[in-house]
């Protein structure tokens, strides 16, 4: 697997190692010892999580706070979305910066989003099919949402807000 920077520290996103024939293919999608290495600390991801967007649909800006942040391994495992990480760490030089990124089961990258990032991401295939990881438990009480469209952030998006399918929570998210 490689690691690729974002500019943006502690986040990135990797390209497995493919294994191609006329069969089909073969990649190993998570090894914790190689994992570890590659992010340069030792972590333990606990929960697997899958979801399913129709194109347009835009899911988040998501995080949990502490003491239940996650830090979340994604992949696209069926169609591509336009993934988004905002650094939401209060003391980092990086505060409110984003990195944007295709991710789609035909590049087979993998996005690292360590704790104290937002995420979102907008569909852009007839249907996505996402698989993540996290660091921690998936807590209600620690969850929130930032508005996708926050003026503080800036988020471009690669298609009309118009266009998008947007979940009430989402909608009831907070401003910066």
């Amino acid at each position: 697997m490689k690691r690729f920077e974002t500019g943006i520290k502690d986040l990135f996103y990797f390209e497995p190692t493919l294994y191609e024939d006329e069969r089909g293919f073969f990649y190993e999608s998570y090894n914790k010892k190689v994992f570890s290495s590659l992010i340069e600390r030792d972590i333990e991801l606990v929960q697997d999580n899958h979801s399913s967007s129709k194109y347009g649909v835009l899911r988040g800006i998501h995080l949990q706070k502490h003491p239940c942040a996650q830090a979340k391994l994604v992949r696209v495992i069926s169609g591509k979305v336009f993934d988004v990480a905002v650094d939401l760490r209060k003391n980092s030089e990086t505060y409110l910066e984003y990195f944007s990124i295709e991710l789609s089961a035909d590049n087979k990258r993998l996005l690292w989003i360590p704790e104290g990032f937002g995420h979102a991401f907008v569909s852009l295939s007839e249907n996505s099919q996402l698989h993540y990881k996290t660091s921690q438990y998936y807590s209600k009480e620690d969850e929130r949402t930032i508005m996708w469209d926050d003026p503080k952030i800036k988020i471009t998006w690669p298609i009309e807000i118009s266009e998008s399918l947007i979940s009430e929570k989402d909608k009831k998210g907070q401003y910066l």
